[in-house]
C-alpha cells in the first residue's frame, strides 16, 4: 500500500467534494445542461452540415437528460435513499443520454445518407468505406502515390487513408451491401459499445467485488467508473465525433479497455486490446508504449508487447506485401506533411500557431514535440508506472501535450486525453482504500496503489 502525499490527497479530496455533491447528481446536471447548450449552439452556428444535424437532435436528448436529473434531485430532497436517485438510476440516465444524443442522430444520419442525402457524413466515413472496398478488391486499403496523383486536384485528399490497415475492417460491410446499417459509423458504435462493456466488466470483476474491498470503497470505484463511461460516451466531443465521423471512438474505447485490463492485472489481455487499437490508428501507439513499460515493472512486459506490437505488425504486413509504396505514402508521408496534399487539420493549438506564424515554424513545432516526447521517455525510464492509474495519467497528459504541439491537429482529438484522465480514478483498486465505508454523498480520504 502506497500512501499519498498530503498535496495529492487534498487535490483528490477537492475533486471528490465536487464529484460526490448530491450523490453525484450535481455534476450530472452540469454535464447534461452544458452539453445541451453546446448542442443547441452547434445546431445553429456550425458550418459543417453533419454537425448541425447532430446538434438539432442531441440538444433535445441532453435536455431530456437534464430534466430527468432535476427530477432526481427533487426526489432526493424528499428521500435520500430512493432507488431512483442512486447509482443504478444514474447509469440508466447515462444510457438514455447516449442513446438519444449519439445513437439516435447516428442512425438518423445513416438512414438519410442511404436515402441520397450527401450532407449526412463527414469525410472520414467515406474514406473508411472506400478503404474497405479497396481492401476487398485489391488486398490493400491504400492507393499508391501514382494513383493519388492521377486523381483530380480536388479529390486527391480523399484518396488518402491516413489510418492503420485495421480501420478498413469497419468499411467492409458497406463494400458488401449498400444500405443504412452498413454505414461505417454503425460499426464504429458497435465496436465502441463492446469495448466499453468489456472494460466495465473487467473492472467490476476485480477482487473487490468478491468481498475483499469495503462497500464504501467499491461504491466510490463504481461511481468513478460511471464518470469515466460518461466521458467516453455522452461528453459532446465524443458524442458528436461518433455520430458524424466516428473513427476515433473505437480506438479510444480499446485503449480504455486495455487500461482496465491493466488495473485488473491481466497484462496479456491489456496488450491484445491496445494492439487492436494500434492496428486502427497511430494514436494508440503511445498508450501501447506506456503499457509495455508498465508490464516490465510487473515482469510481464513480453506478454503486453506480444499483443501491443504483434497485432499492429500483423495488420501492416499484408498491405506492405501488396504495395509498399502505397502503405508508406498513406501512413507515413501524409501524416508527416510530405504527401501530395497536406492535411486540412488546423485547430488553433500552440503547435499550429507556431508552425503558421513563425519563420521555420514547422521545424520549431516539430522540435518542441520531440522535446516533449524525450521528456516523457525520461519520465518512463526514471519512474516507470507501476499501477494502471499512473500509466493512464501519463497517457492522458502526454497525449494532451502532443495534441497541443502538433503542427496539424484537430480540436476533436482532445477526446483522447479528456476521456483518459477521467478514466483514471476508476482504475484505483478498492482493496487498496481505507476500510472505513464512506457514504456516497460525502467525500473521503484514501490511499492509492
Amino acid at each position: 500500500m502506497i500512501v499519498d502525499d498530503p498535496t495529492a490527497r487534498r487535490r483528490r479530496w477537492h475533486w471528490r467534494t465536487l464529484d460526490n455533491a448530491a450523490g453525484g447528481l450535481a455534476l450530472d446536471l452540469g454535464l447534461y445542461a452544458v452539453s445541451a447548450t453546446f448542442a443547441a449552439i452547434t445546431a445553429v452556428t456550425s458550418t459543417l452540415l453533419p454537425h448541425r444535424a447532430w446538434g438539432a437532435v442531441a440538444a433535445v436528448g441532453y435536455l431530456l437528460a437534464t430534466l430527468t436529473v432535476i427530477a432526481q434531485l427533487l426526489l432526493r430532497r424528499r428521500s435520500a435513499t430512493s432507488r431512483l436517485t442512486g447509482l443504478p438510476a444514474r447509469w440508466a440516465v447515462t444510457g438514455l443520454a447516449w442513446a438519444t444524443t449519439t445513437l439516435l442522430p447516428l442512425a438518423w444520419q445513416s438512414i438519410d445518407r442511404a436515402g441520397g442525402r450527401t450532407d449526412r457524413a463527414q469525410e472520414e466515413v467515406l474514406v473508411v468505406e472506400q478503404a474497405g472496398i479497396r481492401l476487398l478488391e485489391h488486398g490493400t486499403p491504400y492507393l499508391g502515390p501514382d494513383a493519388i496523383a492521377a486523381l483530380p486536384p480536388g479529390e486527391q485528399l480523399m484518396g488518402y487513408t491516413p489510418y492503420q490497415p485495421g480501420m478498413a475492417m469497419f468499411g467492409l460491410p458497406r463494400a458488401l451491401l449498400d444500405t443504412w446499417w452498413t454505414d461505417s459509423r454503425i460499426w464504429f458504435a458497435v465496436g465502441t459499445a463492446l469495448a466499453l462493456a468489456l472494460a466495465v466488466a473487467a473492472l467490476r470483476g476485480t477482487p473487490a467485488t468478491a468481498g475483499q474491498g469495503t462497500p464504501g470503497a467499491t461504491h466510490r470505484r463504481d461511481a468513478a467508473l460511471l464518470r469515466g463511461v460518461q466521458a467516453a460516451t455522452v461528453l459532446p466531443i465524443c458524442a458528436l465525433t461518433l455520430a458524424t465521423g466516428g473513427d476515433d471512438l473505437p480506438v479510444l474505447a480499446l485503449c480504455l479497455l486495455a487500461l482496465a485490463f491493466a488495473a485488473a492485472d491481466r497484462p496479456g489481455r491489456a496488450g491484445i486490446a491496445v494492439g487492436l487499437a494500434g492496428a486502427l490508428k497511430l494514436f494508440a501507439w503511445p498508450v501501447a508504449l506506456v503499457l509495455i513499460v508498465w508490464g516490465l515493472t510487473r515482469r510481464a512486459g513480453t506478454r503486453v508487447a506480444a499483443g501491443a506490437i504483434g497485432l499492429p505488425i500483423a495488420a501492416l504486413l499484408p498491405a506492405l506485401l501488396v504495395d509498399r509504396d502505397a502503405l508508406t505514402e498513406n501512413v507515413l508521408r501524409f501524416p508527416l506533411g510530405h504527401g501530395l496534399v497536406t492535411s486540412p487539420a488546423q485547430s488553433p493549438f500552440p503547435g499550429y500557431l507556431i508552425a503558421s506564424a513563425l519563420p521555420a515554424g514547422r521545424l520549431i513545432a516539430a522540435a518542441l514535440l520531440v522535446a516533449a516526447g524525450v521528456a516523457i521517455a525520461v519520465r518512463l525510464a526514471r519512474r516507470p508506472p507501476r499501477t494502471a492509474v499512473a500509466a493512464t495519467l501519463i497517457c492522458g497528459y502526454g497525449l494532451l501535450v502532443a495534441i497541443a504541439l502538433m503542427p496539424s491537429t484537430r480540436f476533436g482529438y482532445l477526446l483522447y486525453p479528456l476521456a483518459l484522465l477521467t478514466w483514471a480514478p476508476a482504475l484505483h483498486r478498492p482493496v487498496d482504500t481505507p476500510a472505513t465505508p464512506v457514504p456516497a454523498e460525502r467525500p473521503g480520504r484514501s490511499t492509492s496503489a
